[in-house]
């Protein structure tokens, strides 16, 4: 705004230049050489380069297993990579993506509030006729999700919310569930039309069927973690290795994997021929076991466990009565009181 001088001090500036005491060109103005930066006060900026650049890192790594988790369900290969990491207005997120869709609605505990997980029809359809025998082209006209389509998406989106959690690992415990999958954007209000989101779009290809998945997170849900969206926490965590939350993380996956667990009786080498020539009601004698001998239970190849054979109602069993580690410090005690004696 230009500044309106006085009558007086109008004159004074006349005075002073006829006086000869103040030159003309002292009064041109000066360029202006601050920098201005554009500001929308409809969308402002909540995150910071830093912040998007270290989603964008923890998405690389949710994109790695994704590609690799889908690749195995699905027998085909599949490939997804982070394309971009943007913040806009949850209304704008809304526009941008077709009807029908499949958005699926998640609940980020422990943080408070939902997120959404839009995958592109063209990659459903592609998912769902591999998973039902066909070679993965699609349907050409796309429709709603059936009921049985629907379940058959929801296994796959629990599938990618436990990559999601693992990615998420060096910021947070991460425990995001499927709350429910709808098809028609409108439906899905989970913040105002005005408040500003971070939307992590998902290039994925399944075989020869391209198309995107879009993760959209609003700025109230990941706020209380805002601070630790940054280079410095994110390396630091890296660097710590391995902590507790991994440590949890490792044990509730390892629980779940399944073992061979086999009962040996005795052990003994025998030729092939002989084999083939075993007949029922031969005998074969075992090295270094007795009859009322304990057997030992493996784990594996490795063996943990004495047991004995037994029954429960109709099933056969086995009664474990001793770690190997306890027979083994048994041994060296024993061992160790003969030495003793000798001395």
């Amino acid at each position: 705004m230009t500044e309106v001088l006085s009558q007086d001090e109008i004159d004074q500036l006349l005075t002073a230049i006829n006086a000869g005491d103040t030159e003309a060109d002292d009064f041109k103005p000066t360029a202006d050489t601050r920098k201005i930066k554009i500001y929308d006060f409809k969308r402002p900026d909540k995150f910071s380069k830093e912040q998007i650049r270290t989603v964008s890192i923890m998405h690389e790594t949710f994109a790695r297993l994704t590609t690799t988790s889908l690749s195995a369900q699905l027998r085909s290969m599949v490939h997804v990579h982070v394309a971009s990491v943007d913040q806009l207005t949850y209304e704008e997120f809304i526009r941008s993506i077709p009807t029908p869709t499949t958005l699926a609605i998640i609940n980020m505990d422990p943080l408070k509030g939902n997120a959404i997980l839009e995958i592109d029809p063209a990659i459903t359809f592609s998912v769902i006729d591999r998973l039902f025998g066909g070679s993965g082209e699609g349907a050409k006209a796309q429709h709603e999700l059936t009921d049985i389509e629907t379940s058959v998406m929801e296994g796959i989106i629990v599938r990618i919310l436990g990559n999601m959690r693992e990615a998420w690992t060096t910021v947070i415990d991460l425990r995001p569930r499927l709350g429910q999958i709808d098809t028609n954007p409108q439906f899905a209000q989970i913040v105002p039309p005005t408040e500003m989101v971070i939307l992590v779009t998902l290039e994925t290809k399944v075989g020869d069927v391209e198309g995107m998945m879009n993760f959209c997170i609003p700025y109230l849900t990941i706020e209380p973690i805002i601070g630790k969206l940054s280079a410095q926490f994110w390396y630091s965590s890296v660097r710590r290795g391995t902590t507790t939350e991994n440590l949890n993380i490792l044990k509730e996956k390892l629980a779940t994997v399944d073992v061979n667990v086999v009962a040996e009786i005795g052990q003994i080498q025998v030729p092939v021929r002989d084999v083939l020539a075993l007949q029922i009601g031969d005998v074969v004698c075992l090295y270094n076991t007795r009859v009322g001998d304990p057997y030992s239970l493996n784990i594996g190849n490795k063996k943990k466990f004495l047991c004995r054979p037994g029954v429960i109602g109709k099933k056969m069993a086995v009664q474990i009565i001793k770690k190997t580690a306890e027979l083994e410090q048994e041994d060296f005690e024993e061992l160790t009181s003969d030495e003793e004696e000798e001395l």
